[in-house]
């Protein structure tokens, strides 16, 4: 009889044991998925965000394999992440979808989670193609407001580490907490850009320049690189408005804005001046070099016959250079290197102006007041 209720408090207090033990597992795990939240909560920009689920959210939840899906039709993401120099093509963890196809067929309208064995079927979209695949994954749904926004997807070697039927109270919570955020930086990249692009012609405007080539100049002269800068204009283009009419005019400034940013790269500075006047801004980017960058933008508007309600319209364009070689010892600021740099590729464009138009002049390059040394 003694033997039997030793053997039952000996049952007992193991699965009180077990208990206490889940319960302190809970508790850490809880602590650790707030501090998670936290972290994203506190972060300012989607490329952050981006990092801290596929970096930090690995180690974090000691996980095997991560990826991220986000749904980007109209290939903004990819433009938030390109502005912001995040390279996110090399990024393997990173899908960005076309549409919500995907996402659509494989949760439907209840939008439930995936636990279970890795399937190549219905799991390989969610997982780009790895030396080890995953055994058990967690493929969750990101949603707000009845829109697929993307997926979470969380991979383990471990065969019961994602379960049909285990508990996803802790995982639904989480990914709340990724989808609010997630939304949160979509609206707050779209109203930065909002506040900084050219409505019209969909790059950057003069708000954004002055913002920003203040760090080109810093730039410049941390590196001792050359900072080239084109100023660009739309020669009688007052002619075009007058001729086929404000529609016309506006059509003609979007294809011209977007010419031009095709013969630049994809870290050079396009903003729309003011009217039918653009500058560049070309870091690392010498005058010989800056000079052939601009023949070749001259030259391809040049050759561009825009078709407008059966109309045909031909424009050219008038180009100023100017190009700055930082010293190391400079005492100039990078507010009046920027005044210099862009004052002298407009007196240069005025120059290409007086000259005929359609052509590129080059303007004096930025002078370098040199720190006098002392002598010993």
């Amino acid at each position: 009889m003694e033997d039997d209720i030793t053997t039952e408090l000996r049952v007992l207090q193991s699965h009180l044991d077990g208990m206490l033990d889940r319960v302190q597992h809970n508790s850490l795990t809880l602590k650790r998925f707030q501090t998670f939240e936290m972290r994203l909560l506190n972060l300012n920009s989607l490329a952050e965000m981006i990092d801290q689920l596929l970096c930090d959210a690995k180690s974090f939840f000691d996980l095997d394999v991560i990826s991220f899906c986000l749904i980007d039709e109209k290939a903004e993401i990819a433009g938030y992440l390109s502005d912001d120099g995040y390279d996110y093509l090399s990024n393997k963890q990173l899908i960005l979808l076309n549409d919500n196809e995907l996402l659509k067929s494989t949760f439907g309208l209840s939008a439930t989670p995936f636990l279970g064995t890795y399937k190549q079927s219905c799991c390989a979209d969610f997982f780009l193609p790895l030396d080890r695949k995953p055994v058990s994954v967690a493929i969750i749904p990101l949603r707000r407001r009845g829109k697929y926004l993307g997926s979470l997807n969380l991979g383990s070697f471990a065969p019961n580490r994602f379960i049909n039927d285990m508990a996803t109270d802790f995982i639904e919570h989480m990914v709340s907490v990724v989808s609010i955020c997630l939304e949160n930086n979509l609206n707050f990249e779209m109203m930065r850009r909002t506040s900084l692009i050219d409505t019209l012609t969909g790059v950057n405007n003069r708000r954004f320049l002055e913002q920003r080539i203040g760090e080109e100049v810093d730039r410049s002269q941390r590196n001792d690189e050359p900072l080239s800068c084109l100023f660009l204009d739309i020669d009688h283009f007052k002619l075009v408005n007058d001729t086929y009419g404000h529609q016309a005019g506006d059509y003609v400034l979007a294809t011209v804005a977007g010419m031009i940013k095709k013969q630049l790269r994809s870290n050079d500075v396009l903003a729309r001046y003011g009217g039918e006047e653009f500058v560049a801004l070309l870091s690392n980017i010498p005058e010989v070099m800056a000079g052939d960058i601009a023949e070749r933008i001259r030259k391809s508007i040049k050759d561009l016959i825009f078709t407008y309600s059966e109309s045909k319209i031909n424009v050219t364009i008038s180009i100023g250079l100017s190009t700055y070689q930082p010293e190391k010892e400079s005492l100039k600021t990078s507010a009046e290197v920027s005044t210099q740099l862009i004052h002298s590729a407009d007196s240069a464009l005025y120059v290409a102006k007086e000259n005929g138009r359609d052509r590129v002049e080059k303007g004096n390059k930025i002078e370098t007041v040199i720190t006098p040394r002392m002598v010993s």
